[in-house]
């Protein structure tokens, strides 16, 4: 519906605020059915982990509809921060974004990583682009795929 107008836009560091707020209201339902959700720590926990050189805003028709970040590790790439705005979910635009992203050639040959919380299901998403399980927790599920 929406990929031809898809874009992914470098972040920057104004864009933290808003960016730590979509990660408190997408995360809110999992993390509270898991009894982590915590109003400060949730934004907080973005914050100390945000880097705008590794995060792109996801743009649909010129509107910020999400984002989602992928840094450079030991190991090859950690991908996270992937939030979408509740109302452009089920639209396809994770699955237009993950295309994006794992088409990049710096990628290839390399493992990237991801973790999930348990029963979100964005874990199907990563599921279809072939991500496979490494290991779980009572919280997070950890998957990744060699690109």
């Amino acid at each position: 519906m929406y990929q031809s107008q898809l874009k992914l836009v470098q972040a920057s560091s104004i864009h933290k605020e808003q960016l730590a707020e979509l990660r408190a209201m997408v995360l809110q339902e999992d993390l509270t059915r898991l009894g982590r959700f915590d109003e400060h720590k949730v934004r907080q926990r973005f914050r100390n982990a945000f880097d705008p050189s590794y995060t792109w805003l996801i743009e649909v028709e010129g509107k910020i509809a999400g984002c989602v970040a992928l840094k450079p590790e030991q190991e090859g790439y950690i991908l996270e921060h992937f939030y979408m705005y509740p109302d452009v979910q089920g639209h396809g635009i994770g699955s237009q974004t993950l295309r994006q992203l794992l088409a990049r050639p710096h990628l290839q040959g390399k493992v990237v990583h991801l973790n999930v919380l348990q029963g979100s299901p964005a874990q199907r998403l990563y599921e279809r682009f072939g991500f496979e399980l490494d290991s779980e927790d009572e919280v997070d599920i950890f998957m990744s795929r060699t690109i």
